[in-house]
């Protein structure tokens, strides 16, 4: 089977495409590289000794799009290409609704036109906003809180409206962080400006400067500092290639929406406690005001995929923060070292 993968060159993409080879498909990239990286496609294509086919196009570039789809008989998609900065969101909606609604309202456009009707949608658990329950479940009431959640529920509207339609088969799966790196060590995380917490805290100790900042400490949690989850970016690609797996092989298949998370959530001073016990350093850690908008506890469910598709995770939070240091410890700039 042959699979198209949006966004392949960055950092969830890039370790799908590791997944997607292990599990014997044959894999198309496309990515447009205003994030990715073309070195992370080269260090695949090495460690599975198998040359990954790439093509510099945005994936709304339907003329050029039609050819590689002819090409390469492609079955199915896995559509990671989206802008992702919450903070960015908030201050260029027209550039999230362009790109993430807009462009991809042409390109599902494109797949029904071409008969492609294996769809795995990389949504988030943003979706979500502020929940009522933790942890969050798929019942759970829908209402981003920033442009960047709302622009996945509006994909997730339209693919629903194409399946009640069209018989489109898709699968969108919710979650929040994906953290740590490839066991092999040779991809990891290296998103410009980094945002999240683990590899800000590995690069800042990777660099020496040992410094952690935290935002908020006044949260009623154990701690008083915020509870999020954490998926192995590996478990997280294993995911979404075990969903494109069930709609092309299941018969039976039906679309749907799964949430991916660990249940059991980590505070920001776990995570620095952890971190300090693999890296053998002593953080200086700050405390900062909370940030608008942070709910004390985020942490999602994840029985429904575990039920109805057989999901399981493989790796702890021990072994996010000790595969991510491992990437970052050997990686000072990123991909640019290599």
């Amino acid at each position: 089977m042959n699979i198209l993968v949006t966004g392949g060159a960055g950092y969830i993409g890039s370790h799908t495409i590791i997944s997607l080879v292990d599990n014997g498909f044959s894999v198309t990239v496309i990515d447009n590289f205003c994030s990715g990286h073309i070195e992370a496609i080269n260090a695949v294509s090495k460690y599975e000794n198998k040359k990954i086919k790439v093509y510099n196009v945005d994936f709304s570039d339907i003329n050029v799009l039609e050819g590689i789809v002819k090409k390469h008989d492609i079955n199915g998609v896995i559509h990671f290409a989206a802008h992702s900065l919450v903070g960015e969101s908030m201050d260029d909606p027209l550039k999230y609704y362009k790109n993430n609604v807009a462009k991809t309202i042409l390109f599902l456009e494109f797949l029904k036109k071409s008969g492609i009707n294996h769809f795995v949608f990389s949504s988030s658990a943003a979706v979500y906003g502020i929940p009522d329950k933790n942890p969050i479940d798929e019942t759970s009431r829908l209402n981003p809180i920033n442009v960047y959640g709302s622009t996945k529920q509006a994909v997730e509207n339209l693919l629903d409206g194409m399946g009640r339609a069209y018989g489109f088969k898709y699968i969108s799966l919710r979650y929040f962080n994906a953290a740590g790196a490839h066991k092999s060590g040779i991809i990891g995380e290296d998103h410009r400006p980094e945002t999240h917490l683990i590899p800000k805290v590995l690069k800042s100790v990777a660099a020496g400067k040992n410094k952690a900042v935290v935002f908020g400490n006044d949260y009623p949690t154990h701690d008083g500092t915020a509870i999020r989850d954490y998926i192995h970016v590996d478990d997280l690609a294993g995911a979404h290639v075990l969903s494109l797996k069930y709609l092309i092989e299941d018969k039976k298949s039906k679309s749907g929406v799964y949430n991916l998370g660990c249940e059991k959530g980590y505070s920001v001073l776990d995570i620095l406690r952890k971190t300090e016990e693999i890296t053998g350093k002593k953080l200086k850690i700050e405390f900062a005001g909370r940030r608008e908008g942070d709910p004390a506890i985020l942490v999602a469910s994840y029985e429904k995929i575990k039920k109805e598709l057989g999901f399981e995770f493989k790796y702890s939070i021990g072994d996010i923060i000790s595969s991510a240091w491992n990437w970052h410890s050997n990686h000072l700039n990123g991909y640019i070292a290599t």
